[in-house]
């Protein structure tokens, strides 16, 4: 079980909480890393691991758990279960041990629940949107390579993980090789470029390139409108930092705000300013309720660590 962020004195922590809501303090940092891999995603990765082996054993089941576009309309039921069948070995490691390295950052703060329903989701949705980008690019193009070959893997939700740890921890340092780290902020924009450029050198693997973005686009939609934020307590994240322009480093800004501007105005627009959390424009409100936020995420996992401990006392004693 994940281990609990560290808890303050009650008494203490009330006291706190008052003297920062009447000076109007910074809020400190509301989340830590997680140390270990938890149970929802090591049952994920038995999944992921389990179709591959499927497919070795039984080769013909992949017509009925990818996503064939030129089948999908008899076999409907496809464009959700393709998000969870690797179809090379290379990719049911690399799915598991992304699963298993982001889950353990995302789950304990999110709940298992949420966590369950934005795998669903992003794959469902990709899923749906892989299979017309396909249809599309065949009229396009006239190419029937894009109706037979089979469509599948766990990398939406991959690329959703990474908007996921913009949003919770944007300064984790993630390993990309040796000594090159990368912060979790910046790396759904090196994802992006990286997959848009590996699409021309590699042909093959522009089949993956749809899936991605269209992973990151609507985790970002469903994180930055439609969940309800841990830190806040309220639906939502309208922050700057969780903007479309964001998504570019701060040397690129200048040149990328224009054109990234007209996508957030164009694609994200906020439809419900009602249900948004933060008021940027009041940086001492914003401060005094990502506090709160806090208070009461600090709250859960310390409900949750107490279950956990005393389970094991009471089974001892039995």
């Amino acid at each position: 079980m994940m281990e609990s962020q560290p808890l303050q004195d009650p008494t203490a922590e009330a006291h706190g909480a008052a003297a920062a809501d009447q000076a109007g303090a910074a809020a400190p940092p509301a989340v830590v890393p997680g140390k270990e891999f938890t149970r929802t995603c090591k049952g994920l990765v038995v999944v992921l691991i389990g179709g591959y082996v499927l497919l070795q054993l039984v080769p013909s089941s992949l017509n009925y758990l990818a996503i064939v576009p030129a089948k999908t309309i008899p076999f409907v039921w496809t464009v959700f279960t393709a998000g969870y069948i690797e179809q090379v070995l290379p990719g049911a490691i690399g799915s598991s041990l992304g699963l298993l390295f982001c889950g353990k950052d995302i789950e304990p703060v999110w709940g298992r629940k949420e966590f369950l329903k934005f795998i669903i989701l992003v794959n469902s949705i990709c899923g749906i949107l892989a299979f017309c980008i396909a249809v599309a690019l065949y009229y396009v193009t006239g190419k029937e390579s894009f109706l037979v070959t089979p469509l599948s893997g766990f990398h939406g939700a991959l690329a959703g993980f990474l908007v996921g740890l913009k949003q919770l921890l944007p300064n984790l340092e993630l390993p990309m090789c040796f000594f090159w780290k990368i912060k979790a902020k910046w790396m759904p924009f090196f994802v992006m470029c990286f997959s848009t450029i590996m699409a021309f050198i590699v042909p093959d693997s522009i089949n993956f390139l749809p899936t991605l973005l269209s992973g990151m686009y609507v985790s970002w939609i469903y994180l930055r409108y439609f969940q309800r934020n841990p830190l806040t307590g309220l639906k939502g994240d309208p922050s700057d930092d969780f903007s479309f322009p964001s998504l570019f480093p701060d040397a690129m800004r200048p040149v990328t705000d224009p054109v990234a501007n007209l996508f957030d105005r164009m694609l994200c627009t906020r439809s419900k300013p009602s249900e948004l959390a933060l008021p940027v424009s009041d940086p001492t409100k914003a401060s005094r309720r990502r506090e709160r936020g806090e208070r009461v995420l600090e709250e859960r996992l310390a409900a949750e660590h107490t279950s956990d401990t005393e389970a094991p006392a009471h089974t001892a004693e039995d």
